[in-house]
């Protein structure tokens, strides 16, 4: 079927799916922090194993993480998590009689632990501190603008299978162009139009198979084409209802998703920079290890941002 194509979805998906840097949060507190909570925990405990307490301020960083994630903080949420910990932190003291942090495996799983927890207080922050500006804001807004200029294009058509068949709607339209709803819905093979008169709604000729763009093209408003159009699913038969200037939407109705491109480009800028200005010095590249309980460790700093969306391809009719 011929897909619509909208100017609101073009800059909406642009917004979701542009560069957005992705970054490693903690699912849950690791072995590391728990081992040494007793360390850490200078303000109220909420528990003790074995004489190590378990800081109130570790039950609160795990009810908001899992609050991110949909799961409600409450009383019975809180005292789940402290049997966690309590239960980690028991396990954990075990591993530390054994002198398993001490091993190289386990000190660099660590190690990675605290790498990514820092790496990503480090993005939270920024985020958190760097507000995207007015500037910057319209900057973005004019771009996207400039980018979307064209005319966007209302059609109506019906797909049928042989020339001789569109022939012989032509010819019934030069008599009685207000037929062209009624034959749509009784001979049209594109299921996603035929019900609708063949109406396709507003949509760009660069989403359209180029014959289909080039007849469309050609129309003038209110005619359809006098000789078939064919292209490999068939013979259409098109009339132009209308055609306009593409225009964005409000910039208030975009800014939120503009805000966090905006901030989330700063971001990597802010990041490149940083690599760019740094001594980074591959020594060797190590080799494929066998697999092994190192393999389970937390990945370290940030995720690369991801590449910018391709364009959706040409939109083709679908052929029954």
């Amino acid at each position: 079927m011929l897909i619509k194509s909208r100017i609101k979805s073009h800059i909406e998906a642009r917004i979701l799916l542009v560069g957005a840097l992705s970054v490693l949060t903690l699912s849950a507190c690791g072995s590391h922090d728990a081992a040494k909570s007793g360390e850490a925990s200078k303000g109220p405990v909420a528990a003790t194993v074995n004489g190590t307490p378990i800081g109130a301020s570790l039950v609160d960083v795990m009810a908001k993480q899992r609050a991110a994630q949909g799961r409600p903080d409450s009383p019975d949420a809180r005292k789940a998590i402290i049997d966690q910990l309590a239960m980690q932190l028991l396990v954990s003291q075990e591993a530390v009689k054994k002198g398993m942090d001490k091993t190289s495996e386990i000190a660099d799983q660590l190690e990675l632990t605290r790498q990514s927890v820092l790496a990503n207080a480090f993005v939270q922050d920024y985020l958190k501190n760097t507000p995207v500006s007015d500037d910057m804001l319209k900057a973005e807004y004019d771009k996207l603008k400039g980018q979307m200029g064209g005319t966007e294009y209302k059609a109506r058509h019906i797909l049928v299978e042989k020339e001789a068949d569109a022939k012989d709607i032509i010819a019934k339209l030069q008599k009685d162009p207000k037929a062209f709803n009624a034959l749509a819905k009784q001979k049209s093979l594109d299921t996603g139009s035929k019900d609708n008169g063949g109406d396709l709604g507003w949509f760009d000729l660069q989403r359209m198979v180029p014959e289909f763009g080039a007849a469309t093209a050609k129309l003038e408003k209110g005619k359809f084409t006098d000789v078939p159009v064919k292209s490999q699913f068939g013979y259409h038969v098109i009339m132009l209802d209308d055609s306009r200037q593409k225009e964005a939407p409000p910039l208030e109705q975009v800014k939120a998703g503009l805000s966090q491109q905006v901030q989330q480009q700063n971001l990597k800028k802010l990041l490149d920079d940083m690599k760019a200005k740094a001594k980074i010095e591959i020594v060797q590249a190590p080799a494929p290890a066998a697999a092994s309980a190192s393999a389970s460790a937390p990945m370290p700093v940030l995720a690369p941002a991801s590449a910018p969306a391709k364009e959706t391809p040409a939109a083709e009719p679908a052929k029954k």
